[in-house]
């Protein structure tokens, strides 16, 4: 779909049947932190309060309708991504004002800045892009309001160079950064006798500041009480699901209950009830917090094993696993119970299916009467928020299962009857492009109900992030993700992600060696695409290992059409017999670029670097060379120069000694270089051992690692002052400035 494309100033209506959307900020340098927000205004142009400001620390507007979905990585750099619920907004608020900001630098030295309103799918419908910031440091990209009971989208394009605070305060939020002041010592935990005799126990990392607590043991003598409980409706059914309260959502305590059943005060006695500060939090003025909270990352870490064979416990075991039915049901029970006891992994994950951000509940093989006969989803999820619950079924492939079209429609129609939001399946296959789906489905079907698909890639690089990145503060919570991570890397959970090129790839690749491939075979476009999901499951497997988002960089044209793109791989395949990607990590030296030549049955991973801009020749190229010094000795080395179409290429292990090979006396200033390593390309379609897939990967990786992460770019240094300074006799600013770079 082709978005409508705004100007600064204009606007466009939303269709009336559009009540959700997803709005993208975007910008082209992914290793700058752009943060986006939003701010819930009403007919005077000011937020109602506080909490009507949406952004990193308060992810979620109270009525659950506007949501801070995060980071993510774009097919042309980075994106920060909102989630909008026209419906649910409250009668009060006119317009949704979409902003960002920068935490360092200014929006004027950032490329590519853009605004997206995309639809529940993630197809395009409004984009705007941003030529005009100069000096600001937060941004108005754009408005959703409200016009005479219908929606529309308005490009903005205003900055202001005082960041978020400013900008926040200048919609009436109120700030706060000042330092929490502590109301008294670290709080003393009542607990039950029963833990020992000693008097105080010190307990490290209770409580949200992580500071240090003694835990008082004394006598619990008080009646036991039993609290209500509040739950979700049984989700197959009830059809009044949608009214049951958010189970988060604490009921009031009656006048006359025993103090020890008040919140922070100490349980009644053989409860097992976790143990809460009595003292009040640190003393808080009012207004929101724009400063980033430090994420603590706590994995465990086992030292007491006698020896190196001692393989430690699972909690989610792969023993005896054996058919293809059981490892499914496995791999699809250790997520979900993960979604309900790590919170942040569960909010990562919901937030690619645009679920709101709430307590979630997870249900296994729920039973619902299709006809006349019963099907059973893998899964159900459930989440609470603002009074409203969120559903989706879940359908689930592992290991070379494929998703079936007529299975998925009928979850849609369970979904659409049942009054659910969504149906997300996932399996290792990996969609194309945002918002595609690898099944086609009858597109009445998601008119009322909106189709996702998760690849077990995307779900294991979620984990990886949050776990080691983002961060996860409790330590028990950190150990089941690191359980579920381990559990999912494992071959027998079947959560293998992209491994298998397709029925058609032997065919082509016989094709590409004999000379007769043709881009009009219709063999060709299923390799092609399978070529972009092993490209997307590269890029997550890159984000995840190194915390950066790596994407893949290609014309604009291409990154907003998937039919372009795909025959754009399909004519490369077909003329060049090669399938080629450019890759973008933050903070590398340069692109990396990684080429599969089934001509030759070949890999080329390579990486241009741009050479210093000072000395000779040979000055340049020992720059490079001593950065290359533990890279393998096959590495090749091309040097580029300035004006002359005639590089010099050698071998690393021929010059590790002397440059003299790679200097050409007839050409001009070295400009940049190319390294580049080749190895072998698997022919095997699917697989570990002699596949295309891990070959791939593999020699990616291998030439990351060993290449081109040591290599740091070439900075050229500060200008500096002539000979003796400026005005040193006199003791003045003279009347002019003498800048040199020597």
């Amino acid at each position: 779909m082709t978005p409508q494309v705004l100007t600064r100033g204009a606007n466009a209506p939303l269709a009336a049947t559009i009540n959700r959307v997803r709005v993208v900020i975007g910008w082209s340098d992914d290793s700058v932190d752009v943060d986006a927000s939003a701010l819930l205004l009403t007919a005077d142009g000011k937020v109602r309060g506080d909490e009507d400001f949406v952004f990193y620390n308060q992810p979620v507007s109270t009525c659950g309708a506007v949501q801070h979905l995060g980071r993510a990585a774009g097919d042309i750099g980075a994106e920060e991504r909102l989630s909008l619920d026209l419906e649910d907004l409250h009668e009060d608020v006119e317009t949704i004002a979409i902003a960002a900001s920068l935490g360092e630098g200014t929006f004027g030295r950032l490329d590519g800045l853009r605004l997206m309103v995309l639809d529940e799918t993630g197809a395009p419908l409004i984009s705007f892009d941003i030529a005009e910031a100069t000096t600001e440091t937060a941004f108005v990209f754009g408005e959703v309001y409200r016009r005479a009971g219908a929606w529309k989208v308005r490009a903005v394009g205003q900055g202001w160079d005082s960041g978020l605070v400013g900008l926040a305060t200048d919609f009436g939020v109120s700030v706060d950064d000042e330092p929490e002041v502590p109301e008294a010592e670290p709080p003393t935990l009542v607990v039950d006798a029963a833990a020992g005799d000693a008097d105080f126990v010190p307990v490290e990392g209770i409580g949200d500041d992580s500071s240090d607590y003694l835990v008082e043991v004394v006598e619990v003598t008080t009646p036991e009480v039993t609290m209500p409980e509040v739950t979700l409706s049984e989700p197959a059914d009830n059809p009044a699901a949608s009214e049951s309260p958010a189970p988060d959502a604490a009921p009031n305590p009656p006048e006359d209950a025993p103090a020890a059943d008040l919140p922070g005060q100490a349980p009644a006695s053989g409860r097992d009830v976790p143990v809460q500060p009595v003292s009040a939090a640190p003393v808080r003025r009012a207004g929101v917090r724009t400063k980033k909270q430090r994420a603590v990352v706590v994995p465990p870490v086992l030292k007491l094993a006698g020896d190196e064979a001692w393989v430690p416990a699972r909690l989610f075991s792969v023993s005896g696993v054996g058919t293809a039915d059981e490892q499914e049901k496995r791999a699809t029970s250790a997520l979900l119970a993960t979604m309900m006891g790590v919170r942040p992994f569960a909010r990562a994950v919901s937030a690619h299916f645009g679920a709101p951000a709430g307590a979630v509940e997870t249900y296994l093989e729920v039973p619902f009467t299709h006809g006349d006969r019963k099907v059973f989803p893998d899964g159900v999820i459930r989440i609470a928020r603002g009074g409203k619950v969120w559903t989706a079924l879940l359908e689930v492939k592992t290991g070379s299962g494929q998703l079936r079209t007529e299975q998925v429609e009928q979850y849609l129609d369970v979904a659409r009857v049942k009054g659910y939001d969504a149906v997300v399946t996932l399996s290792n296959e990996i969609a194309p492009g945002t918002g595609e789906h690898p099944v086609s489905v009858d597109a009445r079907k998601t008119k009322s109900v909106t189709l996702y698909h998760l690849s077990w890639a995307e779900v294991l690089h979620e984990a990886r992030m949050v776990l080691t990145h983002r961060g996860v503060a409790d330590p028990m919570q950190a150990w089941v993700l690191a359980e579920l991570i381990r559990y999912l890397e494992h071959p027998r959970s079947g959560a293998t992600g992209f491994d298998d090129m397709g029925s058609s790839w032997v065919l082509v690749r016989e094709a590409v060696a004999a000379g007769t491939l043709r881009a009009g075979d219709s063999k060709v476009p299923t390799v092609a695409n399978s070529w972009i999901r092993l490209v997307r499951q590269l890029c997550l497997r890159l984000t995840a290992e190194l915390g950066v988002p790596v994407t893949h960089v290609m014309p604009r044209q291409l990154a907003g059409d998937p039919a372009a793109r795909a025959r754009a791989a399909v004519e490369q395949l077909a003329s060049e017999g090669t399938m080629s990607a450019t890759l973008k990590v933050p903070g590398a030296a340069g692109p990396l670029t990684v080429v599969a030549d089934l001509r030759i049955s070949k890999v080329r991973v390579s990486a241009s670097v741009r050479a210093p801009q000072e000395g000779g020749a040979q000055r340049r190229i020992s720059w490079l060379l001593r950065q290359l010094a533990g890279a393998p000795d096959d590495t090749l080395v091309d040097v580029h120069y300035a004006g002359v179409a005639q590089d010099t290429c050698e071998r690393l292990g021929d010059v590790r000694e002397s440059v003299g090979t790679l200097v050409s006396e007839r050409a001009g200033d070295v400009t940049s270089f190319e390294i580049t390593t080749v190895a072998p390309l698997g022919t095997k379609r699917s697989g570990l051992k002699g596949a295309f897939i891990p070959s791939v990967i593999g020699a990616t990786e291998a030439f990351y690692s060993a290449v081109l992460q040591p290599v740091r770019g070439w900075v050229p240094p500060a200008p500096k002052l002539a000979s003796g300074g400026v005005g040193e006799e006199s003791g003045t600013i003279g009347e002019s400035l003498v800048l040199d770079r020597g």
